[in-house]
């Protein structure tokens, strides 16, 4: 059950233009900016963030690195390293990949997040088990999170967005909220 205070969101549309305290960036393991994601990322806020993004790289996959978000409306972008080199994911990594995210938020005592459905454009993932895994480790990281308040999910297409709001609704109706 969530606290009346939080709240997981599904919306369609353009993550660049989520206005959270950080967007979530489906990264490869040397957090190098080219497609899907990423690509946009990079187009709408600029070349610092993949800049700042490699230095810190490579990570392990699963992991988690922060930068600044350039001309995006968000302070931070949030690099989740949700598959390497092969350019493959799995329920491991998406859910590490999520959880890490939500971790660097609360670090930086952010109040509100935006993922994409992480693994599922490059890495080939299917969307209703993404979404399932995703908003699992959303929901449970919520209950015990002290700053953060909101969890948006922003899918680029309609069926995208279709799935996730039914996994969303599915999972908050069985455990609450």
């Amino acid at each position: 059950m969530l606290p009346e205070s939080k709240s997981i969101i599904c919306q369609q549309g353009d993550i660049t233009e989520a206005e959270v305290d950080a967007v979530v960036n489906a990264a490869n393991d040397h957090l190098w900016m080219g497609a899907g994601v990423a690509g946009a990322i990079k187009k709408k806020g600029g070349e610092e963030i993949e800049t700042e993004a490699v230095e810190k790289g490579p990570i392990p996959i699963g992991e988690a690195v922060v930068t600044g978000a350039g001309k995006l409306k968000a302070k931070y972008v949030i690099h989740a390293a949700v598959m390497g080199q092969d350019l493959r994911t799995d329920e491991k990594k998406i859910r590490d990949s999520t959880l890490n995210s939500l971790k660097r938020a609360e670090e930086l005592k952010l109040e509100s997040i935006a993922f994409p459905a992480l693994g599922t454009g490059v890495g080939g993932f299917p969307m209703d088990k993404c979404a399932e895994f995703m908003i699992s480790e959303a929901q449970e990281f919520l209950k015990g999170s002290r700053h953060l308040k909101k969890i948006v999910f922003v899918l680029f297409d309609e069926s995208s967005y279709e799935t996730f709001e039914e996994e969303r609704a599915n999972l908050l109706n069985a455990r609450g909220r």
